[in-house]
């Protein structure tokens, strides 16, 4: 199964250029790396081209097989803009799915990227408030150190989601 994070980076970099497979994930691994494997990829593709969000095009090469390109739809920029704006709470703290949501923001209204902040917020302060329970009850103060520094991360993303709402676009201040 392909996580959604994957999804959402393959339709946001095919939505600025037709890309053949190859390319797509060279570009991708490239503004995110993270390594993509073919397993990933073209079954991701495949569906793309099923539901009609993607095209796939054969371009003709001397001396090789052809190579296809794939081209998003209207609707493959739909489900796009629908993706990123829709974070269940069972993502929010998998950090590949809310980082590929910041970093496609353009795609969304404001009050559409402050639900997601919304979400991530509440994610993490639930698990810090969590982890720092668990960490009082540890006898072995490694333990309570390890969950020490992941509450403390957890509040200092809560700071950064803080400044990413009060962040707007240029066509949003003008």
């Amino acid at each position: 199964m392909t996580h959604v994070w994957i999804e959402i980076l393959l339709l946001s970099r095919l939505a600025k250029e037709p890309l053949h497979g190859y390319e797509l994930r060279k570009v991708v691994e490239a503004s995110t790396g993270r390594t993509l494997s073919n397993n990933s990829l073209y079954p991701t593709l495949r569906r793309f081209v099923d539901a009609g969000a993607v095209t796939r095009d054969a371009e003709e090469q001397d001396a090789k097989p052809p190579r296809h390109v794939y081209t998003i739809t209207e609707v493959g920029r739909e489900l796009l803009r629908d993706t990123l704006a829709d974070f269940p709470e069972e993502l929010a703290l998998n950090d590949e799915e809310f980082l590929a949501r910041v970093g496609n923001f353009s795609w969304l209204r404001e009050d559409e990227r402050a639900a997601v902040l919304d979400t991530r917020d509440r994610a993490i302060t639930a698990e810090r408030d969590r982890l720092s329970t668990i960490a009082a009850a540890q006898a072995d103060p490694w333990s309570r150190a390890v969950l020490a520094e992941i509450g403390r991360r957890f509040t200092e993303e809560r700071a950064w989601l803080e400044t990413l709402r009060s962040t707007t676009s240029p066509e949003e201040r003008a």
